[in-house]
């Protein structure tokens, strides 16, 4: 929604200017279609060329993303903490035998499915799911298992992060592009060097919207979606450090509730549930849990 609406003003408002200050706009009308095709042209297919097939189809779903903004919710956030309760409770009570099962189907365990988005974000569900389960084999060493998920994480967020990097080197791109686009236009007004100095004007000012288009879309289009998607991308980043910092602290044996507290501590500021509200969600779970066989 804020998109549309960043790029109605970005529009609105360069057109516009362009219009009152008695500007001709079916000049730039008449070169945008062969403009843009040769600037959109060479830039998409400078992306195919220097990105795997890979990176260009998550830089397609990439752009997708920057449309709709992160995905987690406060509400998130706080289903994250109340599961992680849930399986650090479990783990304390039932050890190895009493967790694994939840750790080798989540999707059937009662300790996951009342939280169904979260079961949606599959590479989240596998990582406190394989770190668990590492430590059912004796991998206790807080240490080691910090050092180890912190690696996980920035091996995921570096893979995240490819299609974001492509986009921002193709921004860096479109300026120069723009530059080809118009040169191209003035090579064609040299070959009309005779004509009326009116037509020259227009060919001039047709090949010029080559370099507008191309700092346009670099600075108001392409730019702002890879720095949107850089920051959408750090957002959904943050429930791995949540979930690692109350796997690490159950770790240094710390009380399953106050390892959970240490998480909330984590979460983003403008989503983490208050310290009453996380309570409230723990007793409510604690009930769950001891009504319901782990």
């Amino acid at each position: 929604m804020l998109n549309g609406i960043g790029f109605l003003v970005i529009l609105g408002c360069v057109f516009g200017s362009f219009l009152l200050s008695g500007g001709k706009l079916e000049v730039v009308l008449e070169a945008l279609p062969h403009e843009l095709m040769a600037i959109m042209g060479a830039a998409i297919g400078s992306f195919i060329v220097a990105n795997s097939f890979g990176t260009t189809k998550k830089a397609m779903g990439g752009l997708l993303r920057a449309f709709k903004g992160e995905r987690w919710k406060s509400s998130d956030y706080r289903d994250l903490l109340t599961m992680m309760f849930g399986l650090l409770t479990t783990f304390k009570k039932g050890g190895a035998t009493g967790i694994e099962p939840h750790l080798d189907t989540p999707s059937e365990s009662k300790l996951f499915s009342p939280y169904p988005r979260l079961l949606k974000d599959h590479h989240l569900i596998e990582f406190i799911c394989d770190y668990l389960r590492m430590m059912t084999v004796n991998f206790e060493d807080p240490n080691q298992l910090e050092s180890a998920m912190e690696a996980d994480i920035d091996k995921h967020h570096h893979e995240e992060l490819a299609p974001q990097h492509a986009l921002q080197i193709m921004t860096d791109g479109l300026p120069a592009i723009g530059i080809v686009a118009a040169v191209l236009g003035v090579i064609k007004t040299m070959g009309s060097i005779d004509q009326p100095v009116e037509v020259l004007g227009a060919m001039i000012g047709g090949a010029l919207v080559g370099t507008f288009l191309g700092v346009l879309l670099s600075y108001c289009i392409v730019g702002p979606l890879a720095s949107k998607l850089l920051e959408v991308i750090e957002a959904d980043s943050k429930p791995f450090l949540v979930a690692k910092s109350a796997i690490v602290a159950y770790a240094q044996h710390v009380p399953v509730q106050v390892a959970v507290e240490i998480a909330r501590r984590m979460a983003p500021s403008v989503h983490a549930p208050t310290f009453q509200q996380l309570e409230a969600a723990l007793d409510e779970a604690k009930n769950e849990l001891n009504a319901t066989p782990a």
